[in-house]
């Protein structure tokens, strides 16, 4: 079975698992481990990586209504899950974008000289750094330091903020 059918199927599955409500409890957790279960047994390959769980938490009002308005219809009028396969696809689009985001921060991270990342932890610590405190904080050279910060707000890493002596940065 391709992918993105076996996807359609768990979702199937979930939303007919969740109506039968085999448990007096436990049957969202065990619904969600099924879930990455059954995606990664398909071979999506975001599951290990990124939290489809955080997903589904953060649009929690959307998946009780797609949920809700699937089981209602179940057996009947099935018209009503596509709200719930619209949902559920949605949060894979949602995990796998999120997954790359996160390897493109840790990317930029990596390309980071020490400089840098000394720059960006100061100011995170501080929450905000200016030229002058950077200078005092890490020892370096003025000029090294208005390029390095130049580059981090450039690789939107930091924001500056303020003008002329009175400028700042922030971590973004």
């Amino acid at each position: 079975m391709d992918e993105p059918r076996a996807w359609l199927v768990v979702a199937v599955f979930v939303v007919r698992f969740l109506a039968i409500h085999p448990f007096q409890d436990g049957n969202g957790r065990l619904a969600r481990v099924l879930t990455n279960l059954l995606l990664a047994r398909t071979g999506y390959t975001y599951v290990p990586y990124s939290s489809l769980e955080r997903v589904v938490e953060e649009n929690r009002e959307q998946y009780y209504r797609a949920l809700r308005s699937a089981q209602g219809t179940l057996d009947k009028d099935e018209s009503h899950l596509m709200d719930w396969l619209r949902f559920f696809l949605l949060c894979l689009v949602e995990q796998k974008n999120s997954l790359a985001e996160k390897v493109k921060r840790e990317r930029l991270m990596t390309s980071l000289s020490a400089l840098d990342e000394l720059l960006l932890q100061l100011a995170h610590q501080h929450g905000r750094l200016t030229l002058t405190a950077a200078q005092a904080l890490t020892k370096a050279n003025r000029n090294t330091l208005k390029l390095h910060l130049r580059g981090l707000v450039q690789a939107g890493r930091l924001q500056l903020l303020g003008r002329g002596r009175s400028s700042w940065y922030e971590a973004v």
